[in-house]
Order: structure tokens, then C-alpha cells, then sequence
């Protein structure tokens, strides 16, 4: 088994995924040894259920993500927390939320923060073990003078808002991250947050050096390609692509 597949999060959040996608997707996570099969809120009850029926025993084992207000963040917090809590009681095991990026960008940082605090709550509030990522798409903070610090002090506040995870990326947002982007957020939240990076991750190379750099995990719809290092068609790359 190949040990860069354990950092990988295999994905599906297309609009036009369909119960057998999912049944593929989740077949695949085990045969390669992906680290979770991603997908959107709806499958999240189905992608538990095939896991639990597959024989192999660390198939049992095989988290199962999802994402919040995915791509835009631009729900409101009463729905967040809903859909957050909803998703637990369905059995998700990781959540990977975005956060209203316009509240930060307006200078609303209290109310940027009370909702990421809210969802963190509720997505504990059934006392199971759930791993919570806020997205950060770091083109939202290319804003002059000093897009670093405005990456790194949103960075900072989901730290204090007490979820687990800072995600630089969406796959959906102006820009894929940079090694750059994932230093500042390395350099924001220190050891005490673990990172994921998503977005126009295609390759085993960027892979690699998005790991070697301080990523913990890559979230990505192309990790087959990625570990068995096959090249991904010129069309599917000038897509955008969830992950």
C-alpha cells in the first residue's frame, strides 16, 4: 500500500454524483488506502452503511467526511449549525465548513468568529468524535497591503474558535493554495492546528511537496491518479474541480 495514500481524502462533491458514484468512490478508498472518502451531506448515511457492510476490517475504520455550506459559506448560522448537527447524527466523522469569508472581509471579525464557535458547538453537542475544519480560500485575502496577515489572522481565529482542523482551499474559490499560503498558515496556528490543503492537487509532486511542507492531509477527486501516478487529462485539470 502506498503510505502516501493515508494523507489523502478522496473526494466526490459533484452536483451529479449518484449513489453508485459513491458505492465507487468508497470501493476505491479501501483498495488504495485512502485516509477518508469525502462527500456531500446527503451520502454521508449511505457511505457509512457501505463501509460498515464491507468485509474488510479497516473498511470499519474509514472515516467519512462531509462538507458545510460548501462551496460559498454563505448560509446563515441557524442553518450551519442545523446542517452541522444534522450531519454528526447521520454518522459523519469530519466536517469541512466555510465560514462567511465576507463577515472577515468587512471587518464583522466578531461575528466571523460567534459563527465559527456556534458550528464547532453543534457539531459536538451529540457527544460523538468529530473532527472540524474551517475552509479558507487564501485568493478571498489577496486584499492589499498585506494579504499574509489577513490569511494568517483569519487562520488565527479559527484556532480560537476551537475547531481542529485550518483548510486552505475549496477547489472552488479564485485561486488553488500555494506552498506560500500553507507557511502562513503554518506560521499563524504554530503546531497547536492541524492543516489540510485542497485544490488543483492532480499529481503526485504537488502532493508530496504540499506534505513535505507541513500539510497533514490533501483533499482531492483525483487520488487515484495522484498514487498510481497517471496523468489527469488536460480536460479534467482546466475544470474546476471540488478538491
Amino acid at each position: 500500500m502506498d503510505p502516501l495514500a493515508q494523507s489523502l481524502d478522496f473526494a466526490n462533491h459533484h452536483a451529479n454524483a449518484t449513489p453508485a458514484d459513491i458505492k465507487q468512490l468508497c470501493a476505491d478508498v479501501v483498495k488504495y488506502g485512502f485516509h477518508a472518502a469525502f462527500v456531500n451531506p446527503t451520502y454521508v448515511t449511505l457511505a457509512k452503511e457501505l463501509f460498515a457492510n464491507m468485509p474488510d476490517a479497516n473498511a470499519k475504520k474509514t472515516p467519512v467526511g462531509t462538507v458545510i455550506s460548501f462551496p460559498l459559506g454563505g448560509d446563515t448560522k441557524a442553518l450551519k449549525m442545523a446542517a452541522t448537527n444534522n450531519a454528526v447524527s447521520q454518522g459523519a466523522d469530519e466536517l469541512d465548513v466555510v465560514p462567511n469569508i465576507g463577515l472577515y472581509l468587512a471587518g464583522e471579525t466578531n461575528a466571523f468568529m460567534t459563527e465559527m464557535r456556534d458550528v464547532v458547538e453543534s457539531a459536538h453537542m451529540l457527544s460523538r468524535p468529530v473532527i472540524v475544519k474551517f475552509i479558507l480560500d487564501p485568493g478571498y485575502f489577496d486584499k492589499e497591503p498585506d494579504p499574509k496577515a489577513n490569511l494568517m489572522r483569519a487562520a488565527e481565529m479559527v484556532r480560537a474558535a476551537g475547531a481542529d482542523y485550518v483548510k486552505i482551499g475549496s477547489g472552488m474559490g479564485p485561486r488553488n493554495p500555494t506552498l506560500e499560503d500553507l507557511a502562513a498558515v503554518k506560521e499563524a496556528v504554530g503546531n497547536s492546528m492541524r492543516l489540510k490543503v485542497a485544490g488543483g492537487i492532480v499529481d503526485r509532486k504537488t502532493a508530496e511537496a504540499f506534505l513535505a511542507a507541513g500539510a497533514h492531509h490533501l483533499g482531492t477527486s483525483h487520488a487515484i491518479a495522484i498514487v498510481t501516478e497517471k496523468k489527469v487529462s488536460s480536460q479534467k485539470t482546466s475544470q474546476k474541480s471540488e478538491e
